[in-house]
């Protein structure tokens, strides 16, 4: 993954050592200020600027350090899943409009598919024809079969048709790509319900993965979204989506930390090679690198 990634979550901390290189008196709040800024959580900024002023910190390198161990804790345990190596092997990715998740849904298929494995994308938004379409596009591209129905269907039975073309054809693997919604409406979170039910139908829970899918511009409420999703279905897993140099990513620590849901992929970019395993650690490398 390279640094180019990671250029705006380094950011913050320049600013924060513009304040401590501007002399004696440290602005605390102006650093708390800076963390809020970057996406960070109210309660982990507080409990950071707590930490600085207990232990003194008049320095930046002291202060980058207290952030380098805090930010490593938070993040530590990364994503594992024995589930890949089940068969079928079941991925749903869920989230709002607009988050990704049909390129997602293609990026994911091909890492899977240049693995020798044999891929299913299952174009579960049937609401939206160009959802649909371009899920057959990327299908056409990769060599991959993508499972679908009649626009205005019922998703769940969509998914339910596809899960046993799964069973039946010996797929090692098969992407649903839903449809994008709200989190906070309620009658759309149960089709999502409806849909993870379907699937418990013909395929064992621990072949099954639920990724969030939250393009990492959005800011803190990035939280919100993850914690209903999380409620509504039992999140696995989260892909930040679009994480170039306009991106924050603060708000996938607390993502981690308050609701346990570990980050598995980063995306960065249009093509289908633009997408990268998480690395807690090299993610704090390259956020604190000089």
């Amino acid at each position: 993954m390279s640094n180019r990634n990671f250029e705006k979550p380094r950011s913050f901390l320049e600013k924060i050592k513009g304040i401590f290189s501007g002399g004696t008196t440290v602005d605390f709040l102006k650093i708390e200020e800076i963390l809020i800024g970057a996406d960070i959580d109210v309660k982990t900024s507080d409990e950071l600027i707590e930490e600085f002023k207990g232990g003194k910190i008049k320095s930046f390198e002291g202060a980058k350090e207290i952030l380098r161990k805090r930010f490593s804790v938070d993040l530590e345990n990364p994503f594992i899943s024995a589930k890949d190596n089940q068969k079928p092997y079941i991925i749903i990715l869920a989230g709002i409009n607009g988050c990704g998740k049909t390129t997602t849904a293609a990026k994911i298929a091909k890492l899977y598919k240049d693995k020798g494995k044999k891929v299913m994308l299952v174009a579960a938004d049937t609401f939206r024809a160009a959802a649909t379409e371009q899920l057959e596009i990327w299908g056409k591209r990769l060599g991959v079969e993508v499972s679908m129905g009649m626009e205005g269907a019922d998703p769940a039975s969509v998914v339910y048709d596809a899960m046993i073309k799964v069973k039946k054809s010996g797929f090692d693997i098969a992407l649903i790509d839903t449809a994008g919604r709200l989190h906070t409406k309620v009658n759309l979170m149960e089709e999502l319900v409806k849909i993870k039910r379907v699937i418990l139908k013909e395929i064992n829970i621990d072949n099954i993965d639920i990724f969030i899918t939250i393009d990492s511009n959005t800011g803190k409420n990035a939280f919100a979204q993850a914690k209903q999703f999380n409620e509504t279905l039992g999140l696995t897993g989260v892909v930040l989506t679009k994480f170039d140099s306009t991106s924050k990513g603060g708000s996938i620590i607390r993502i981690k930390s308050e609701l346990g849901v570990p980050i598995k992929y980063l995306t960065f970019g249009e093509k289908l090679e633009d997408i990268s395993l998480f690395d807690p650690k090299q993610f704090i490398d390259n956020m604190f690198e000089s």
